[in-house]
This record gives structure tokens, C-alpha cells and sequence, in this order.
């Protein structure tokens, strides 16, 4: 060093010693984002950090902790998931021990007392509500991920703990990169006074995006433009041009050379299968990778497929190790219970040095893929998007298969920001010298939307945050009812809705004036146009109402030609997919809705149809005779029923039907406006039809600039607002008092504020109503489980339930939601999402003391495919609504009783394994 460094190092050294003790006992040099946000905490800064994926964000994490244990005081460290606080335990444990380090997770506590503290968001929320002696002494929070505050379902949590820290607490934020860190900064300087705001956007490990056409390795891009823009690579365009040319659309079905005309057809174009690709990618050096595929059974699908082909990527070192990791995270698995969890598939695939990682695998299974691929012992994961959620599995290659993934209701295409988080695990620090983004090519996908996905860095946070029934209890219990309003306009929700208004309001003075001049221009010599106007639209009103009246008379009849039709009736579907014959199975006659026949098509298709397949009144053509019990879901069943249908020998009939439908003409309103119109001065106008441009113009622009009043309106105060409704709501149901009185918290009040569920309230009125007080325990853990459990899609069937008292309490619950909906409808708020008994009949069976392999096969046998991962990932959150359950009533309560006894059954075999 020269002296002037040596004094620079000096001088640091003397401002910030704990930084320097805690650089000397690392082994690599601190970057310069890394040390200003170490410094910030040091000096008693806050700090929010973004920076990419991989760049070492936890640095400064691993910092607030070694301050905390350097001054005697308390660090909670929170991260969004428990894969990842599991992690994090692991490597805080590694470096100050066992003794200093505690875990805090919905179904594991480990040391809960200690010094520092690795949690789960929602504990901490949980923590400071109830006032816990945890928090005294806490002198540092670290919120990893801090980001998730966006998350419409969960991120409310972040913003209740940023607001709820008492302010001697300092808070290091980590957040991947976001455009709007600076106005996410100002927001924390608000509410929690100084914040200092690092951004750093360099990734450590330079990341070279690729387009995999064929067998073909093409990088995305080619150079700079003049203006220093990235340019695609000609060679990749040329290529992918040419082939799209000559290709028929994605597809991998070997047809033949012609299609059913027989015209000629272009080849199909073949995307390399998944070994060839893999096989593609070890001889170039580019493993360990992960394979994005946006589907859970495509990713064992995958895996499959590799271990059929004989594809083997590990030695014979390699797979002593990996059988040692396998045997560590697996030996608490019952025996038995191996084979239906698919446990000797499952090791196969890893001793080759495959794996498929996604939120149907068994958690046990799921940590161990982990480890393995960091450790460099598997070489692919085929995994789901959700590995990409802050979980520390970095690799030299990341794979995308498609840009388009099922978000739950339908196929999106993927944003520019979860494109880089899946991206982003390309390259290792420390280990690769740089990182790979390949993304497969298929017809259709133009080279210039992956450009677009790989170059755009605006990915602004917007807040999710909002009150809700628990919120609002505990904060009133907290601060008082005027407080808690004030505290919810700290929000960040309500920092950025205040910020919005600013742009409306000056959209709303721009249109004002707009308006002006659109009057000026409509003005008529001869009269009032506004008023002639006025007419006009009334008629095209009243036109518009007579042919929906119109439409409804038809429907009608319709319906009530379907409520007379009988088993074995031969009707015509007039048109759609399903036109044709079809005969009558059940006549699907309702007493509170509209019929729904099931019938069978003479093509053998089976299904309900309803009224909208039908624009005229339905009539039985003929009659067949059915068995006594008809199985729909056989395929020979439904061909002898078509069959049957086609030997009637019956004709659909010609045309649409006869309709009939009322003559505007007849229509006496609609002839006095007429009447008024041709009779106002201004329509004998020469200018009329360009003043009526000028007036729906005005209309038009009126209308918008009337909405965006509204919506200035109902921005301002917003979250206050809805915070009125739920404690007017709260208040009427009895959870609190209705007066201003000492304690506004009622006894029912006090047991909202200790259920923290989607369906908190909901649960609380069925506690307060005595609904589950006569349940046994597994007759409690199915009902409770429709509080939690979520349908991934829609089953083709109903789900199975258990019958007797499972059943009455189950449509007790639902009764008691419909009338809680009808509340929420009216004081216009969101609504509590309807109990889904699709577990219950699983969860029944489990706690009662079946076997894993009956349980599982009993879901499957009634429709309802359950994975064993999905169904420990269930049994665990039922087990979590149980304990809160318990808690809230006391253990000598009915329900807490049974509550008690249903954990301790539930708890056992593979959903005891890996937690404490």
C-alpha cells in the first residue's frame, strides 16, 4: 500500500471498526455497494439495498447480525419462506453456532430466546401484535426479499412490520433491483426517519444471454448499435426467419406429409429433446443448469425421460456423496411409506445426476435436491418458477423451455422482471466466470420479444398493501380507532395512491378544458344540441333496452322448455360445438337456478348444457329407454348412448326456431321520443350530424373526466376508508364495541386478533357461533382444512367429503360465509374467499389413522390427483389454523380439545418428518 492508502484504511478502520473486524473474517473483498450499506448500519442508518440476483446482498444481512451480537443486542432476521429461513439458520449456525442462533417458522421453533433469530415474515408481524418480551432488546431486522411486499397475497405483512418496529430498531432492507428505489427510500425515511438507499445494478458474474434453435447455440445479441443499444444477432434473426418459413407451428406429433385433403404440409419443426439438450449443454461446459418448465408434471415428466434414456451425468465419487446426502435427508421417513412417495425413482434420478424441483415434491426430497445441486452433485434441476423465490440455488445455466406460464387462471406471457428473476440464477460467485441464459426457440417465438424480456430494467414496486379483519382488531387493540386510521395512512400503499393523484388531477384540468372546446364546436344556430343530443341517446337507450327485454323473454322460454324435459328424451343442440342430437341422462332441474340438463351427443361427448345453448324453446324430438344407472364417464357407455341416439333415425330440425320477440315499433316511448326528436329545431340543422360528432366527442370526455374525479376521490384516504367499512363490519358482528369505550375489543375481538388466515374471520364466527363445537378431532381437521386448502384448478367432480357430522358442519360453515359475503357486499368490501372442501376428505382419513398409501390412492379414486407433496404441504397448514385454533380457545374448550388431539394425529410419519 502506498501511505496514502495506508491512511485512507486507517481513517475507515477508525470510523467503522466492526465493519473492519467483520471484512478480516471473510474471504473475499467487499464491494463498494456492499461496504456503503455496512457503513450506513454502522453509522445507525437504515438501509434499503437493491441489487440483482446473486451480487451478495446478504452480506450486509450477515453485517446487522455481527453488529447486534458485537453490542449485546437482539437481530431478527426475516426472509418470505421457510425453505429460505431454513437456509439461512443453516449458514448463521455454521459461523457463530448453534447456541446464538434461533428458528422461528409457522410449524419449527428452535432456540427461540437466542440472540439472533432467522424467521419468517409473519412471525415477527405475529410477534408485535401480541406485545412479545421477544422483541425486547431487538436492535437490528433484516427483511431479505423485502421486495415481496408487492405480493397481492401476502405482502400486506412487510408493510404491517415496517410500521409496527418501534423506532430504536434499525432495519437493513435487501431487495432485488426495482426502478423505484428511490421513491420506496422516501417512503422509509417517512416512516422510520433516516434511510440510506444503495442501488447497484452490476452483476458480479457477467450473464450471457443465448437462443437454442434446434441443436444450434446462436447468442442473442450481436454488438452495439451507435447509440450504445444491445443488437440482435443478424445471424440468429436470418436463421429463425428462414425456419419459420418452411415450419409448421410448435409441435412434436409425427404426421404425415399431407393433411386430411390432402394438400402437402410443411414439416413439423422439432425442438431437441430434453437429453439432447442436456448432452448439448455438458459438452459445452454449461452444467449444472436449471430447466425452467412451467408445470409441475412437465418437470417429472423431464426427469423421467432422462433416467428412461440411460442418461447419466455424475461418477462413481459423485454418487457415494449423493447417496450419503439422500440417506441424511430421508432416514426419518417411515419405511412404508417410501414406495407410494416414489422414493426410489426419486434417488435414481438424483444418482444420475438429475432432479425436478417444484412445490408438489415432499419437502424432505425438496431440501436435499437443494443441497445436492450446491454442492455441484446434481448437474440439472427441471424446476417450476417458484425456485426462483429467494432460494439459494445459483447454477452456470439457466434454461427457459417457454415465455408463456399458467398463473392460475390463464397463460401469460412472462414479464420483463420475472424474466431476469428466473435469469438471475445464471452464474456462481466465486466459482464461474460468467453465467448462461439460454432460451429455447420454437416457431412463432420472435427473437425481438426475448431481446425486449433480456433488455428491460423498469420493474417498479407497487404495494399490495390493505387492511384486513385481523389488521384492523389488532390495531385498534394497539393504538385506538383514530391512530390505527392514521397509521394506515403511512402506508406505502397510500404514499404512492397520494402520489398518483398528483398526475390525475392535472388529467382532469387538461380535459376540463378540452370540454370547453368541445362545446364551443357542438354549439347549434337553431337551438339547444345539448338537449337535442339527449334525445338521441334516450332512443338508442330505449332501442337497446326493448332488444335485451327481447332476449331475456327468450331465455326464458327457454329455460322453461327445459325444466319439462325427462330422462331419455331425445333433443337438437341448435348450433355451437356441440350441435346435434343428444339425449337427456338427468334433466338437471334445480329449484334456486336454471336447468342444467346432462346429456350424451350422438358424438359421444357428455356434458351439461344450459340455456345459452339454446335460442329457442327446446322440444323432445323422441324418447330412448336408459338403464336403470347410467355411467357417464364410461367411454363404452357413452358410445351405446350415441349410438342409440343415431338409430332414432331422427332429423335435427331446419333453422334456428321460430322466435318471438316484440316490435320496437309497438314501443309507446320510444315513439314519443322519436316524436320529440323530429319536432326539436335542431334537427332541421344542415350542421347536425358534424355537431353530433363534436357531442359524443364531449360525452365521451365527460364521461372519462367524471371517472377520474371518482377515482381522485376514492384514492385520497382510500385505505381509511376501507378501514371504516371492516370496523363497522367488525363492530355490528359483535368483535368490537360500537361505542367509543376504554376497551373497544370485545371477547370475540380478542380471538380474531390471534387467527392469522386468509379466512380469519370467518373462522372466528365459527368459533363464535359454536359451529365445531360437537366435531371430533378428525372430523375438525376436515372442516378447518376448508379454511386453508385451495383448489390448484377446477376438478372435473365434486369433491368427496366425509358424510354425517363432517357434512352438516361443513354446510354450516358455508351458510355462515354466505351471510358474511352478503355483509362484505354491503359495506363494499372485499370479499372472504369461499371454503374449498377439497382436502377434507384426505386430511379426515390421515388424521384418523389411515395409511399414506390408502390415503393418497382414496384422493385419486375420487378424481381429486394429490401429491405426497402437496398433501404434507396441506396437512402442515391445517396443523398451523389448528395450533392458532387451540391457542385462542384454550386446550379445555371442546373445539381447543379436539383441536389438540387432531394436531398430535395429523403430526405423525411423513408429515412429522424434517420439522422439530
Amino acid at each position: 500500500m502506498s501511505p496514502a492508502e495506508s491512511y485512507a484504511a486507517h481513517r475507515q478502520r477508525s470510523a467503522h471498526p466492526q465493519l473492519a473486524d467483520f471484512a478480516g473474517e471473510l474471504s473475499f473483498a467487499l464491494d463498494a455497494f456492499q461496504r456503503t450499506a455496512c457503513q450506513a448500519l454502522e453509522s445507525g442508518h437504515g438501509v434499503l439495498l437493491c441489487a440483482p440476483t446473486g451480487a451478495g446482498k446478504t452480506v450486509v444481512g450477515e453485517f446487522a447480525v455481527h453488529l447486534a451480537l458485537a453490542e449485546g443486542r437482539k437481530c431478527f432476521y426475516t426472509t418470505p419462506i421457510k425453505a429460505l429461513s431454513n437456509q439461512k439458520y443453516a449458514d448463521l449456525c455454521e459461523r457463530y453456532g448453534s447456541d446464538a442462533v434461533g428458528l422461528l417458522t409457522g410449524d419449527t421453533s428452535i432456540n427461540g430466546e437466542a440472540q439472533v433469530v432467522v424467521m419468517t415474515t409473519e412471525v415477527l408481524r405475529n410477534m408485535l401484535y401480541a406485545g412479545s418480551s421477544s422483541l425486547d432488546l431487538l436492535g437490528y431486522v433484516v427483511m431479505d426479499e423485502v421486495h415481496y411486499l408487492a405480493d397481492r397475497f401476502r405482502g400486506a405483512v412487510w408493510e404491517e412490520v415496517i410500521l409496527h418496529l418501534p423506532d430504536y430498531v434499525q432495519l437493513a432492507s435487501l431487495s432485488a433491483t426495482v426502478s423505484n428505489a428511490e421513491e420506496f427510500g422516501e417512503w422509509l425515511v417517512e416512516v422510520r426517519g433516516d434511510t440510506t438507499v444503495v442501488v447497484d445494478e452490476h452483476r458480479p458474474v457477467p450473464l450471457w444471454q443465448h437462443m437454442l434453435v434446434g441443436t444450434r447455440m446462436f447468442d442473442l445479441f450481436g454488438g452495439e448499435t451507435g447509440d450504445r443499444e444491445l443488437q440482435i444477432n443478424p445471424k440468429l434473426l436470418r436463421h429463425t426467419q428462414e425456419l419459420s418459413r418452411v415450419h409448421n407451428p410448435v409441435g412434436r406429433g409425427r404426421g404425415g406429409p399431407r393433411d386430411k385433403r390432402g394438400k402437402p404440409r410443411p414439416p413439423k419443426f422439432f425442438a431437441p429433446s430434453r437429453v439432447e439438450m442436456l448432452h448439448g449443454l455438458n459438452s459445452s461446459g454449461l452444467l449444472p443448469a436449471i430447466v425452467f418448465i412451467f408445470s409441475r408434471a412437465g418437470c417429472d415428466a423431464a426427469v423421467a425421460q432422462c433416467v428412461r434414456s440411460g442418461l447419466r451425468l455424475t461418477t462413481e465419487e459423485e454418487l457415494h456423496e449423493i447417496r450419503e446426502v439422500v440417506e441424511e435427508y430421508t432416514s426419518t421417513l417411515p419405511e412404508n411409506d417410501l414406495e407410494v412417495l416414489g422414493y426410489w425413482e426419486w434417488r435414481e434420478a438424483l444418482e444420475r445426476g438429475v432432479a425436478a424441483h417444484h412445490a408438489g415434491l415432499l419437502p424432505a426430497f425438496k431440501e436435499a435436491v437443494e443441497v445436492l445441486f450446491v454442492r455441484g452433485l446434481v448437474k440439472a434441476v427441471f424446476a417450476t418458477e417458484t425456485l426462483a423465490l429467494g432460494i439459494n440455488m445459483p447454477a452456470r445455466t439457466v434454461v427457459l423451455e417457454r415465455l408463456v406460464k399458467f398463473n392460475g387462471e390463464a397463460h401469460v406471457d412472462l414479464s420483463p422482471g420475472e424474466y431476469t428473476q428466473l435469469t438471475g440464477r445464471a452464474g456462481r460467485r466465486g466459482i464461474d466466470v460468467e453465467g448462461h441464459a439460454v432460451v429455447v426457440w420454437r416457431p412463432g417465438m420472435d427473437p425481438k420479444q426475448v431481446a425486449g424480456l433480456a433488455s428491460t430494467r423498469t420493474y417498479p414496486l407497487r404495494s399490495s398493501f390493505r387492511p384486513g379483519y385481523n389488521m384492523a382488531v389488532n390495531l385498534v387493540n394497539r393504538v385506538g380507532t383514530q391512530q390505527a386510521r392514521e397509521l394506515l395512512e403511512q402506508s406505502f400503499a397510500q404514499f404512492q395512491a397520494d402520489r398518483s393523484v398528483v398526475g390525475l388531477s392535472r388529467r382532469v384540468e387538461r380535459n376540463t378544458e378540452a370540454l370547453e372546446g368541445y362545446a364551443e364546436s357542438m354549439h347549434c344556430h337553431l337551438g339547444d344540441f345539448e338537449e337535442y343530443f339527449r334525445l338521441r341517446r334516450r332512443i338508442s337507450d330505449r332501442e337497446k333496452q326493448l332488444a335485451k327485454q327481447n332476449k331475456a323473454a327468450r331465455r326464458a322460454e327457454a329455460a322453461k322448455s327445459l325444466e319439462k324435459l325427462r330422462k331419455g328424451d331425445v333433443i337438437a343442440i341448435p348450433s355451437g360445438r356441440r350441435a346435434g342430437l343428444a339425449v337427456v341422462i338427468d334433466p338437471g332441474v334445480e329449484p334456486m337456478s336454471e336447468p342444467r340438463p346432462l346429456v350424451v351427443t350422438e358424438d359421444r361427448w357428455s356434458g351439461r348444457v344450459s340455456v345459452a345453448d339454446f335460442t329457442s324453446p327446446v322440444e323432445a324430438l323422441d324418447r330412448i329407454k336408459l338403464p336403470k344407472h347410467v355411467d357417464v364417464r364410461s367411454p363404452k357407455s357413452r358410445r351405446d348412448l350415441a349410438s342409440s341416439v343415431r338409430n332414432t333415425g331422427v332429423k335435427p330440425p331446419s333453422g334456428r326456431g321460430k322466435r318471438r320477440s316484440a316490435d320496437p315499433g309497438d314501443d309507446e316511448e320510444l315513439a314519443s321520443l322519436r316524436r320529440a326528436l323530429r319536432a326539436h329545431p335542431c334537427h332541421g340543422c344542415h350542421e347536425r350530424e358534424s355537431h353530433a360528432r363534436w357531442a359524443e366527442r364531449y360525452e365521451r370526455l365527460h364521461g372519462e373526466t367524471e371517472k377520474l374525479r371518482r377515482r381522485v376521490a376514492a384514492t385520497t384516504h382510500s385505505l381509511a376508508r376501507s378501514f371504516d367499512r371492516i370496523i363497522a363490519l367488525l363492530a355490528e358482528r359483535q368483535y368490537l364495541s360500537p361505542d367509543d369505550t376504554e376497551d373497544p375489543v370485545t371477547q370475540h375481538g380478542r380471538r380474531l386478533s390471534r387467527l392469522y388466515s386468509e379466512s380469519d374471520l370467518l373462522a372466528a364466527e365459527c368459533l363464535r357461533t359454536g359451529t365445531w363445537e360437537e366435531l371430533k378431532p378428525p372430523e375438525l381437521a376436515a372442516v378447518v382444512s376448508s379454511l386453508v386448502y385451495e383448489s390448484r384448478r377446477e376438478g372435473p367432480l365434486a369433491p368427496h367429503v366425509p358424510s354425517g357430522p363432517v357434512s352438516d358442519a361443513l354446510t354450516a360453515t358455508w351458510r355462515l360465509w354466505g351471510e358474511l359475503e352478503d355483509d362484505e357486499r354491503r359495506h363494499k368490501l372485499e370479499r372472504t374467499r369461499e371454503p374449498d372442501p377439497g382436502f377434507a376428505w384426505p386430511v379426515f382419513r390421515w388424521a384418523r389413522g389411515d395409511s399414506l398409501e390408502k390415503v393418497l390412492t382414496a384422493a385419486e379414486s375420487t378424481g381429486h390427483e394429490l401429491s405426497a407433496g402437496d398433501f404434507v404441504r396441506w396437512c402442515r397448514q391445517v396443523v398451523d389454523l389448528l395450533d392458532q385454533i387451540r391457542d385462542v380457545v384454550g386446550r379445555n374448550d371442546p373445539v381447543g380439545s379436539a383441536a389438540t388431539k387432531a394436531v398430535t394425529a395429523i403430526r405423525r410419519g411423513v408429515v412429522a418428518a424434517g420439522t422439530a
